[in-house]
């Protein structure tokens, strides 16, 4: 199933199985997080692998960037798997309503004509790494949907190029950050691997649909599923 609608939505599953793993079967955050890795970290590697044989990058933009991006996750991994369960679920909760928040209002301005920021210059695309780093190592998830619009809107890449760039960053740092929630205690390896066998077996198929359904509704189901999620997230400590 997660591998389904990572497909459909077109991003990684892990920002719909942490929810699911927290909400559903009730583990802590920092467990569903790492558990959630587990499953993102082999379709993130062969996603990786095929999107590198059609848009190859110049090792000397994207290597800065990993580096950095690894830097920033070992670094934030280790804050996170301290945090309080409940500290570490609000601030991920407010992660998915910002994120839904700002696909919305991007519906809403889709409409606008389209507008040229200055674009900075590419010396600068590395501090790219250091913030999608460290969203993957404090949230497990993120850096992908944080570094393509930086790369596009602030630095003028191309959707495409700016698509490998995110996972020549996110891959390496989800790999870094499992290890990391691993050596921790925070992975259940008994759930984590075979939901990546499902999500392998059925990512193609969620791609497939996508591409039948118009783009403006599966981003706004994108968007309320993940309004949603968030406030169940934030109102379940409460109630």
């Amino acid at each position: 199933m997660l591998g389904f609608l990572g497909g459909m939505f077109g991003i990684g599953g892990g920002i719909i199985a942490i929810p699911f793993l927290a909400l559903a079967l009730g583990m802590e955050q920092a467990l569903a997080q790492g558990t959630s890795l587990a499953m993102m970290v082999p379709i993130l590697l062969l996603g990786w692998w095929r999107y590198s044989r059609h848009h190859p990058l110049d090792w000397r933009v994207s290597l800065p960037i990993g580096l950095l991006a690894v830097l920033a996750t070992v670094l934030v991994a280790r804050l996170a798997t301290g945090l309080h369960p409940a500290a570490l679920r609000t601030v991920f909760a407010a992660f998915l309503l910002l994120l839904a928040l700002r696909t919305l209002l991007q519906q809403r301005a889709a409409a606008a004509p389209p507008a040229h920021p200055p674009r900075r210059s590419p010396r600068w695309m590395p501090l790219v790494g250091l913030l999608g780093g460290a969203c993957m190592g404090l949230l497990g998830v993120g850096g992908g949907l944080v570094a393509t619009p930086v790369f596009t809107g602030i630095f003028g890449q191309r959707q495409t190029v700016a698509q490998s760039l995110s996972l020549a960053l996110v891959t390496p740092c989800s790999m870094v950050a499992l290890l990391t929630y691993g050596s921790a205690g925070h992975v259940q390896w008994s759930v984590g691997l075979p939901m990546a066998a499902g999500g392998l077996l059925t990512v193609s198929a969620g791609v497939a649909l996508a591409h039948r359904l118009p783009e403006r509704r599966v981003k706004q189901a994108f968007a309320s599923m993940m309004l949603l999620t968030a406030l169940w997230l934030l109102l379940k400590a409460v109630l």
